[in-house]
């Protein structure tokens, strides 16, 4: 919204091309955090704490080692990696001038991730949300400051960004200090972090490849197709943000049971949550549908942008509530320790369908 505000398709497009690379460090955090967490949760279940507090370590220091590597990597190879994403040639500067600087946060951001994922799923939900959020309200209040009182532009948004998530971090490191496993210097056996936090990755990961895949399929259509599908993207996180929330909610107390023997509990709690997502997301669809321009228009006033944006934004609200049993399905079968079939099912959709159908669509 506030880089909207700079009247500039670039910028706006540079936001959305960096987008992928979120969700790659997205899928990181949430590989070790899920991975972590699904055994912690059912550790706990089996009253096991002293285990579930040696794989809360493990979690922890993986995520944080691989932002290290993450991070290293891409300021060295900050040009061809802007590239590799989906940015043009007039995009290229903002693109650089954002990705710098989020680059620089990959560390604290991945390691939030794990430490917020490995509350909800020992039952400390309310430390998890004070974490996440204070970082959230904190990145409202910065990006007016840093873009424009400070005069940073799109970097503005960014530091705004890596500082947030930054206090975030330091939040959430200690609420771990008052739940049931602890973060040690210690490691467990990282096969069981892969085993439940495949499905995650391959879910997470797939879903960069396939922005930076339709990235690439709008570059023949101008900046402001790029900066259409990136205002689309994100007004589609809102609802899927809340579906997601709810499976969050859900896979503690999946685990719990399923660690405790109390199958029936799961079945209730896994139909209960597909009903609820359902029915929100069907909300979420029409408002979508019948309103597309003017959220288009909140994020970006231009009329180009606004037309491929309003168009694209439809066809996904079209089908937007069949996420509530693919989404609900997949969380519990990896909750479960399903690893095959919740990793097959993770894949599907964006890996095995979507990213060779938009590169078929796109070039006939």
């Amino acid at each position: 919204f506030f880089v909207g505000m700079l009247k500039s398709n670039a910028a706006t497009g540079a936001v959305g091309v960096v987008f992928s690379l979120m969700a790659i460090i997205q899928a990181i955090g949430f590989f070790f955090g899920q991975g972590s967490g699904n055994f912690i949760s059912r550790e706990i279940g089996h009253k096991n704490y002293e285990g579930a507090s040696e794989m809360a370590s493990t979690g922890f220091f993986s995520a944080l080692a691989t932002g290290v590597l993450i991070c290293a990597l891409g300021l060295l190879f900050l040009e061809p990696l802007a590239y590799l994403l989906g940015s043009t040639d007039t995009i290229l500067p903002y693109t650089k001038a954002y990705l710098s600087v989020i680059l620089l946060g990959v560390p604290w951001m991945t390691a939030s991730l794990v430490l917020n994922n490995q509350l909800r799923f020992q039952g400390s939900a309310a430390y998890a949300m004070v974490g996440i959020t204070s970082g959230a309200v904190l990145n409202i209040g910065l990006d007016p400051l840093l873009i424009f009182t400070f005069d940073l532009g799109i970097a503005g948004a960014a530091w705004a960004t890596i500082i947030s998530q930054f206090v975030s971090f330091c939040l959430l490191l200690a609420g771990c200090r008052r739940g049931i496993s602890h973060v040690r210097l210690r490691l467990y056996y990282f096969g069981w972090i892969f085993k439940g936090g495949l499905p995650s990755l391959a879910r997470q990961g797939l879903a960069s490849v396939a922005t930076i895949c339709l990235n690439h399929a709008a570059m023949p259509y101008g900046d402001a197709a790029i900066a259409a599908m990136g205002v689309v993207q994100r007004i589609m996180m809102f609802g899927g943000s809340a579906m997601i929330g709810f499976g969050q909610g859900f896979q503690p107390v999946c685990g719990f049971n399923y660690g405790a023997g109390l199958y029936r509990r799961v079945r209730e709690g896994f139909w209960f949550s597909v009903k609820v997502t359902f029915v929100l997301l069907l909300a979420v669809s029409a408002a979508g549908f019948a309103f597309a321009p003017q959220l288009v228009a909140i994020f970006r006033d231009d009329p180009e942008v606004i037309a491929i944006g309003a168009a694209a934004l439809r066809y996904q609200c079209a089908t937007f509530c069949l996420q509530s049993w693919v989404v609900m399905g997949n969380m519990c079968q990896q909750t479960m320790g399903l690893t095959v079939p919740a990793t097959f099912m993770a894949v599907s959709r964006q890996g095995l369908f979507f990213i060779p159908i938009v590169w078929i669509l796109a070039w006939t």
